[in-house]
């Protein structure tokens, strides 16, 4: 039987089909090799954003832990941004003043020893130069030493009034210090600069410093050139005991002068009308207000507005109020009535 011829693959076939077969592996060891790279790439840049965010969660869990549950005072003031702070801090000084002038608040002076209330506290304005007027007041309607406080026994309370030097602590405030050291006859207005074109707001100083230290029916403005009929301006203030509200004087109007340089210049004389007329106000040489336009005044200083003068600036406040306006003829201080109570000195 003859056998099958068989064919043996000759040593050329062999050698070009090994290097046809590791022609056609190399693509794939390549293609596999980057695929490892790709993934492991995938992979770490996975990993990584999952540890990021969980450092990321981490940090806002443990913020949110330490964030107080109610904002305090200072984060409401960094979320409005301080808008309107100063009206807000004026408001709650206003508020306090209020406490403090009604006794809500604790330390506050009395004008007498028994804590009674007073009939009538009485400034009379004073400056560095009138030393020699004071004394004189001291030797005529003015009593001195025991017999003033006696006479704050009876209700009655009366001070000098003066601010302090603009160059503070020099031999002017020394002087004024050691005389009231001696005299115990001044209210000193620490925070207010004594000057002619200060005068208006001494005013506001001197109320709301009056209303601070006694507690009285009336305070009572005088300037420094007036005598008093002591007696008869006390009984003057009992007969309106009681009375709420009370602006008492000698009420005027008068020209407003626009003319600068003039001696009543009114810088603002736009404000008053095309006629130039001030309004009704009690003549500034001696004026009465009850205590709670006193008040009124002291709570709401840091707001009103002086004008030149410090009798037509109490006037343009009392217009906002509800003030019972009482023109009292005996506080005419340059008429010749018999029967007033004041006059030029």
């Amino acid at each position: 039987m003859e056998s099958l011829p068989t064919t043996v693959p000759s040593k050329s076939e062999r050698r070009g089909r090994s290097s046809k077969s590791q022609n056609t592996s190399k693509p794939s060891v390549i293609m596999a090799f980057f695929s490892c790279v790709a993934w492991l790439y995938v992979a770490g840049r996975l990993w990584q954003d999952s540890e990021n965010r969980v450092i990321l969660y981490n940090m806002l869990k443990k913020n949110y832990d330490q964030k107080p549950k109610v904002l305090s005072v200072d984060d409401k003031l960094m979320v409005l941004g301080c808008k309107d702070l100063e009206r807000k801090i004026v408001e709650t000084e206003m508020e306090l003043t209020l406490a403090k002038s009604q006794g809500y608040l604790k330390n506050r002076k009395s004008g007498s020893s028994s804590g009674k209330k007073l009939l009538a506290v009485i400034g009379v304005y004073t400056g560095f130069g009138s030393h020699l007027r004071r004394n004189t007041f001291r030797g005529s309607w003015m009593p001195q030493g025991d017999a003033l406080r006696k006479l704050e026994e009876r209700g009655i309370v009366i001070r000098f009034v003066i601010g302090r030097s603009p160059n503070r602590g020099d031999s002017l405030d020394r002087k004024i210090d050691e005389e009231d050291k001696a005299r115990r006859d001044f209210l000193i207005l620490e925070n207010h600069e004594e000057a002619q074109e200060e005068l208006p707001k001494k005013v506001k100083f001197f109320y709301s410093a009056a209303v601070q230290n006694w507690d009285a029916e009336f305070y009572v403005k005088v300037d420094d050139n007036i005598d008093l009929d002591l007696e008869g301006l006390i009984g003057l203030l009992e007969s309106r005991r009681g009375q709420d509200a009370a602006y008492i004087g000698c009420m005027k109007s008068g020209e407003v002068v626009a003319e600068e340089g003039g001696q009543w210049y009114e810088p603002e004389w736009w404000k008053f009308g095309d006629e130039k007329s001030y309004f009704r106000h009690a003549a500034g040489s001696l004026l009465i207000l009850s205590k709670s336009l006193a008040q009124y005044i002291h709570i709401n200083s840091g707001s009103l507005k002086t004008y030149a003068f410090d009798d037509t600036s109490i006037g343009s406040w009392m217009i906002g109020v509800q003030a019972t306006y009482i023109d009292d003829n005996r506080l005419c201080c340059s008429s010749i009535r018999q029967d007033k109570v004041c006059s030029v000195a």
